[in-house]
């Protein structure tokens, strides 16, 4: 993924007004942060309860989408976006105000996700072994292409 600085997340959400983007906490290993190993950025909002924040690639860039989140339900939910079946952490579904004119009448789009956002990491643990001679590095690779795939297909949506 493409590094970010704190002023380009404060001005180019999909989906956030000025008052939302003001009021946003970075993540708190923003400084941190290794950018080859993400997809994209994704966190909650530690002052604003059911608040999180995600940076997805857009074309040949990275929008930022504000998400509400609803509490973990207590089924297991499989995330729609690393789509990982061994449930490693809560699953929430999380809806994002559309952009323009849509999003003001109140329309959303929803889906249900890894509530940290953990997808990346997800995807590139080694997936569950099949059969003997599966390939794992294989394996991965779609893994990654196909969360991205997802992900741009979700931010197309808003």
């Amino acid at each position: 993924m493409l590094s970010i600085t704190e002023k380009y997340i404060r001005n180019n959400f999909l989906n956030a007004s000025k008052k939302e983007r003001t009021e946003l906490t970075l993540p708190q290993n923003f400084e941190t942060i290794d950018w080859d190993a993400i997809d994209f950025l994704g966190w909650c909002d530690p002052r604003i309860s059911r608040r999180a924040y995600a940076f997805v690639p857009v074309g040949d860039d990275v929008k930022g989408i504000l998400f509400q989140q609803q509490p973990p339900n207590s089924q297991p939910q499989l995330c729609d976006w690393c789509r990982d079946v061994r449930l490693p952490n809560d699953v929430v579904f999380s809806s994002a105000k559309r952009s323009g004119p849509s999003g003001r009448k109140g329309n959303t789009v929803a889906v249900y996700v890894c509530k940290s956002f953990q997808c990346s990491f997800n995807v590139r643990n080694d997936p569950p072994q099949p059969y003997d001679g599966f390939d794992m590095e294989t394996a991965r690779a779609e893994r990654i292409a196909a969360l991205q795939e997802r992900i741009r297909r979700f931010a197309q949506q808003l």
